[in-house]
């Protein structure tokens, strides 16, 4: 991640916390072609549900990196910025209560059936959705404990006044969610994402849109979230990286990263993405030396 990404991410995590934010959405990216306003508009007015305007502020700072650069036309730029809103976006406890107290508003707060939702976090995710000043010591002592992978069962209930209290307190953490070491380890995935495009467009332009795609390999919560980001890291690191770098000779990346992606399966061991990486890997040395 650039020192400029950096310190963009830090100026609006202060906006947000000291109350700078006048609730008046950010304009859209000069230049921004007429066919991605639409979804541009739309991803600024969820990331203020989410997490605040300023929040917003800087996926237009983001977004603007990608108006008007080469190479990059209405459609990967529809993408970018669809794509984008849903990874700084996240689902983590916090964004569950307020979509569960958006569901209880919905009804006039008097739902036909009042929900029970039962979801499954690691412990390591709940922990590190608090501040990092807490969340640093705790995750040091589950560590040494083993216990950073349990999993907890957390009931999100809008069936009881008690329930939706605790709803609203777990939704108010929102202020302190750009506080959390979660919070610092995603700016950091979304800027490397980012980062990705970005060389790509420089060195292989034609495999852009795959690595746009790859923002869908991480998603959800859990067992589900832990999976997809270790997959995106193998393909990233084993494929891409060593491609932009120069060390790995793949002259069709963007089908190499499709393929890999079929072969990636629910398997914490990822047998299977580590056979197929390396496989490719295999072919494109032989390749190289051929020629």
């Amino acid at each position: 991640m650039s020192d400029r990404g950096i310190l963009s991410s830090l100026r609006y995590l202060f906006a947000d916390f000291i109350g700078e934010d006048d609730d008046t959405p950010p304009f859209l990216p000069e230049g921004l072609p007429a066919p991605v306003m639409a979804v541009a508009s739309d991803a600024i007015h969820f990331l203020i549900d989410y997490q605040g305007t300023s929040y917003a502020e800087l996926y237009v700072h983001r977004l603007r990196r990608f108006v008007g650069k080469q190479g990059v036309d209405d459609a990967m730029l529809t993408d970018i910025a669809r794509l984008m809103a849903v990874r700084m976006a996240y689902e983590d406890p916090i964004r569950i209560a307020q979509l569960k107290l958006a569901e209880l508003n919905q009804t006039s707060g008097n739902p036909a059936r009042p929900a029970v939702d039962v979801r499954k976090f690691r412990l390591e995710e709940l922990i590190g959705a608090l501040p990092a000043v807490i969340s640093e010591y705790v995750l040091d002592a589950l560590d040494w404990a083993g216990w950073s992978n349990k999993r907890v069962a957390i009931r999100f209930s809008t069936a009881s006044r008690f329930g939706i209290r605790r709803l609203k307190i777990e939704a108010g953490l929102r202020r302190w969610r750009l506080f959390s070491m979660r919070y610092a380890k995603e700016r950091v995935l979304v800027e490397r994402w980012l980062h990705m495009i970005d060389r790509s467009l420089t060195k292989q332009p034609q495999a852009a849109p795959a690595i746009v795609h790859t923002a869908t390999m991480i998603e959800g919560y859990g067992d589900v979230y832990r999976q997809g980001l270790a997959d995106w890291n193998a393909i990233i690191d084993g494929l891409v990286k060593p491609t932009f770098d120069g060390v790995l000779a793949l002259p069709d990346l963007g089908s190499a990263v499709t393929e890999a992606r079929a072969a990636a399966m629910p398997d914490p061991r990822q047998a299977a993405l580590k056979r197929k990486i390396a496989e490719i890997r295999a072919r494109a040395s032989v390749g190289s030396n051929a020629a």
